[in-house]
């Protein structure tokens, strides 16, 4: 009987892993960005109002978000292949019916399911990552990999969409993600194995998933609403009281809760834990603000179609696929801590760069430039901070950190692009000029800067200097199987 991590990941098959694993993380950050570039199309297609339409963008990273966490925790208990295949057969399904969407409320929903499935999928894949390159050479490269198909799938999928839009119609936005899904399935159906038999114990804590995603879900509709209701106005206030309670009962039922909690909150007094995710959290809300921004600045100020548009957007996604292939070859020198400060000023200057657009830009004058800035330095960041938010954990918690990491990045997406989104729109006022337009998408750009500067405070402050030392000095714990740091000769035992 397999007993440990180490006999599962010998008889498995890590290269047809490793590939599942891609395949999964590209559709899922595909699926955060492909449709921005079709919004308008879908908006006439289906009726959607100016207000609505946002949610088709919501409704994912908030249930993708929100449930996050119970999908790592899920992904522990009963495991991940079988967790795996479960949520890509939900996301495989939804996006189906989302492409036969006749109504708004459907292509919401639908979204809203997709959500769900990736929920399931995001922190099982991550795990299985973790567990089946523990340490070494081979661990850089499988984060690479992972790392470079997550960048290219966000940035790559306003490409794809632009060019589904305009050439085949906005439905194969959702249908798209449908021969991806049964590819992922057929990978993981023969390539990885399944691992211990499930934890006996508790049930995982659903009161808790629904609680923190209401929560969410209540604080971004309160902050999109703004824009008809000020701040002050009784409809602002009560919305978002409900959804500070809402989010006090989730802290107060993990705590208190008979169940196996979603999240052990004394993982928070892991200072890489903790500062991983704080930095995650501004950097996923600053970059999703980002491209929601320049894909507007492009359709709406300069007037270039959806596949002009996504062609457009190129450059940042092989800017992106640059930086995490320099971060392998970094990732070897330098610890983490270093890679994320440096990545985060680099997309800071990017995001600064770009606050400079203007109504009579074009693209080689006030796009090319920063997107490639901010490509690289966003890319140098993405697996430096899944290295340090799972390193040092235990084996039983590895799909819980992994859900939370994920979780960090895709709340802050949506509560970046409510708030930024926001800004923007009491920028640009009453009179919707392509000079009012421009105001707004540069002033959010130019508030996602700042978004990034305090992340980098972040890792300046909350992380250790040498916590991980770096990612090829990782080694695995024989005894729990949990990728573990390397100590120094002066560190405590």
């Amino acid at each position: 009987m397999r007993t440990s991590v180490g006999t599962s990941t010998r008889s498995a098959r890590p290269g047809l892993t490793l590939a599942a694993v891609a395949v999964v993380q590209f559709m899922v950050s595909l699926d955060l960005s492909v449709v921005n570039v079709g919004l308008p199309e879908i908006a006439a297609g289906l009726g959607f109002s100016a207000v609505g339409l946002t949610w088709v963008i919501h409704a994912y990273a908030l249930t993708f978000g929100g449930l996050l966490l119970l999908g790592g925790k899920a992904a522990d208990r009963y495991g991940r292949r079988r967790v795996l295949l479960l949520g890509l057969g939900v996301f495989g399904l939804a996006s189906l019916v989302g492409g036969f969407a006749q109504e708004p409320g459907h292509l919401v929903a639908a979204r809203a399911v997709q959500g769900i499935g990736a929920a399931a999928l995001a922190p099982a894949a991550l795990a299985l990552l973790t567990t089946t390159f523990p340490a070494g050479k081979a661990r850089v490269r499988a984060f690479g990999i992972w790392s470079a198909t997550n960048a290219a799938g966000g940035a790559l999928g306003v490409l794809i969409g632009g060019l589904l839009t305009e050439y085949a119609g906005w439905r194969w936005v959702m249908f798209v993600s449908v021969p991806m899904a049964a590819c992922a399935l057929a990978l993981v159906w023969r390539g990885v194995v399944g691992g211990p038999p499930p934890a006996r114990g508790s049930r995982p804590d659903v009161l808790g998933a629904v609680l923190a995603t209401a929560g969410m879900t209540l604080l971004v509709f309160g902050v999109v609403r703004t824009d008809q209701y000020p701040w002050t106005s009784p409809v602002t206030v009560t919305t978002l009281a409900v959804a500070v309670a809402l989010l006090a009962a989730f802290v107060h039922v993990e705590r208190t809760t008979a169940r196996d909690p979603l999240i052990r909150l004394g993982l928070f007094a892991n200072r890489s834990v903790a500062g991983a995710n704080a930095y995650n959290l501004l950097a996923g809300a600053a970059i999703a603000s980002a491209f929601y921004f320049v894909s507007l600045y492009l359709q709406r100020v300069l007037e270039m179609g959806p596949a002009l548009t996504g062609l457009m957007f190129v450059p940042l996604a092989l800017g992106v696929i640059a930086g995490s292939v320099l971060a392998v070859k970094l990732g070897y020198r330098l610890p983490p801590r270093t890679l994320l400060i440096i990545g985060g000023l680099l997309t800071a200057t990017g995001m600064a760069w770009f606050g400079l657009i203007s109504p009579d830009g074009a693209f080689v004058t006030d796009v090319l430039g920063p997107s490639i800035v901010a490509g690289v330095g966003f890319g140098l960041c993405l697996g430096p901070v899944v290295s340090i938010g799972t390193a040092g954990v235990a084996h039983h918690e590895t799909g819980t950190a992994s859900g939370l990491l994920n979780s960090s990045r895709q709340i802050g997406a949506s509560l970046g692009l409510a708030a930024l989104g926001t800004a923007a729109q009491h920028r640009t006022g009453q009179t919707v000029t392509p000079e009012t337009l421009n105001d707004g998408y540069a002033l959010g750009l130019t508030l996602s800067a700042g978004l990034l500067v305090a992340a980098v405070l972040i890792a300046l402050t909350v992380l250790r200097r040498a916590d991980p030392p770096s990612w090829a000095e990782q080694t695995d714990d024989r005894s729990t199987g949990t990728p573990a740091v390397a100590r120094r000769k002066d560190a405590p035992a």
